[in-house]
């Protein structure tokens, strides 16, 4: 069994399940007295439930603003997304992976997910290393990714971490962002120059 943690959407789903099973529940008993009327309840709250379903899956699958790539200005500018982060997707040993920029981290971390479909020996690093983070201390492993590509800026031999606990995406730490000589947000929009 996977040490991550239950991530959000599976949280979400249970509660989504139990929520459907507790109303499913109110439901027979009142079929009991007025089978009809029930019935048409059921089928209303049925409707109801898929219809807040169906939102909450549109609302989380919005895509964050998509990357511009400028070859004259050597820049690579992106949009703030509705959370109020900044998200880029780089390509980790030639894998598409989403990280979310995060000035306040030191370093690349790469949740388990990200880093297994990157090629990495998730279940056989060491996790000897040390995080602190806002929720507690986490185990990481130390790695060192092939390339990292970002639009047309590619990096070989790039030390990065994956982290041994749950993380729900990938961070884009100082230690990359650095190798830009210039970073700025400017009108909820992200400017990274090389």
């Amino acid at each position: 069994m996977s040490t991550d943690l239950i991530s959000d959407d599976y949280a979400n789903m249970a509660y989504l399940v139990v929520l459907l099973c507790g109303l499913l529940g109110f439901g027979l008993l009142r079929m009991m007295r007025n089978p009809v009327q029930t019935l048409k309840s059921v089928v209303i709250w049925i409707v109801l439930f898929c219809i807040i379903v169906a939102g909450v899956q549109i609302m989380e699958e919005r895509e964050a603003p998509t990357a511009q790539y400028s070859a004259e200005a050597q820049t690579v500018t992106v949009g703030r997304s509705p959370d109020g982060h900044f998200y880029l997707t780089l390509e980790v040993n030639g894998t598409p992976t989403r990280f979310v920029v995060d000035t306040g981290a030191t370093a690349i971390v790469l949740k388990k997910k990200d880093a297994k479909r990157a090629g990495l020996p998730v279940d056989t690093l060491p996790y000897n290393g040390i995080a602190r983070t806002a929720n507690g201390e986490v185990r990481t492993a130390r790695v060192t990714l092939q390339t990292l590509a970002l639009k047309e800026f590619t990096d070989q031999n790039v030390p990065a971490s994956v982290n041994g606990g749950g993380l729900d995406v990938s961070l884009l730490g100082m230690q990359y962002l650095s190798r830009f000589s210039s970073i700025e947000i400017k009108n909820d929009t992200l400017i990274l120059t090389r």
